[in-house]
């Protein structure tokens, strides 16, 4: 018998973070609960290029959890036969250096290694940083095969249902109230992006945690432009199934000139003065993803502090994270483990 047998847990948020570790809790015995306030995956993971980058800069505190991002991919498709992610590779540019490597799986590469590589590149620079074991997913689906496989192992999911707040008999938590009523809980997990402030806030704890807005892109394009993930000063583009051209953009402000369909025609021109052979670009979707940012870039991931029963986990980023991060709340709630990778993110 698992120990979560029995377990009461809600997961509050179904994006890919609250699906992941629905999908670990159940699968380790828990019976849980996810409550979205929207629908499966319709906040940022909707909005998210997607790719699962282990090398990029970020706090040397969360190298351990990006350098065990990809085995707990591979993983999750095992296990997962509809969660699918394309393991492609990228290419990083026009950087202030390339002489010195981020990580130990990333390596410089020549100009014609680069053009056996990415071919339509119409202008390719001399060395560029190549990491061969990265890769990207179609996040919506691969929460929706998350969720799937949370509820194959038992678990409920509440959509369009808003958390209003936590139970408590005396001190000890006994449930959340939701806009579909009460409902009772041993645990819960606040994984609900920007949406923890408020639900942390409720609880008198305040979340050093703010919303940091990225415009994601998508456009009908001829298949076979871009074998991997390219990123440089010009753009940052992937190509996923069906031909679809994927890119990520900086938000730049709500005037006129920055408005999403105003910045993916720009992106769109820059694209074609990049790539050989694009041919029209017909843009799909243009929209704002609101990403939960840390203020010191690390994730808060762990007990609540002062709260019994309540375990946050807010991160960016996200979709790189999920899978590892899953499997290590799951069995820090069920197992009573405690992992040194998640110790640099205690919330305080």
């Amino acid at each position: 018998m698992s120990q979560g047998d029995g377990m009461r847990v809600i997961v509050v948020g179904a994006g890919i973070v609250g699906a992941s570790i629905a999908y670990h809790l159940a699968r380790k015995g828990a019976r849980v609960t996810v409550v979205e306030a929207g629908e499966i995956a319709s906040g940022v993971t909707g909005r998210s290029f997607a790719w699962i980058n282990t090398c990029a800069a970020g706090p040397e505190a969360i190298a351990p959890l990006r350098n065990a991002a990809i085995d707990d991919y591979r993983r999750l498709e095992r296990e997962l036969p509809d969660l699918t992610v394309r393991w492609t590779g990228s290419l990083c540019y026009a950087q202030p250096s390339l002489a010195e490597p981020d990580a130990s799986s990333t390596v410089v590469v020549s100009r014609q290694r680069i053009r056996d590589l990415e071919p339509n590149l119409r202008h390719p620079p001399e060395q560029a940083m190549h990491a061969p074991q990265e890769g990207a997913l179609d996040a919506v689906a691969a929460t929706h095969a998350l969720i799937a496989g949370a509820k194959a192992h038992g678990a409920t999911v509440l959509t369009q249902t808003q958390v209003l707040g936590m139970r408590f008999d005396r001190d000890t938590l006994s449930g959340v109230n939701t806009s579909q009523g009460p409902l009772a809980a041993d645990r819960v997990v606040l994984a609900a992006g920007t949406g923890c402030a408020a639900l942390a806030g409720a609880l008198g704890v305040p979340l050093a945690i703010g919303p940091s807005p990225a415009l994601f892109i998508r456009y009908r394009a001829r298949p076979g432009l871009v074998r991997g993930i390219i990123s440089n000063a010009a753009m940052e583009v992937r190509q996923g199934a069906q031909g679809w051209l994927l890119a990520a953009e900086d938000y730049l402000g709500d005037g006129p000139e920055h408005q999403p369909e105003v910045v993916a025609r720009r992106t769109a021109e820059a694209i074609c003065g990049e790539l050989e052979g694009v041919g029209t670009l017909e843009l799909a979707t243009a929209c704002v993803g609101w990403r939960p940012m840390p203020k010191d870039g690390i994730p808060l991931i762990g007990h609540v502090p002062g709260v019994s029963g309540v375990y946050l986990c807010v991160m960016h980023p996200g979709v790189t994270l999920a899978a590892v991060v899953g499997r290590l709340v799951s069995e820090e709630i069920v197992d009573g483990k405690t992992h040194t990778h998640l110790v640099p993110c205690r919330p305080m």
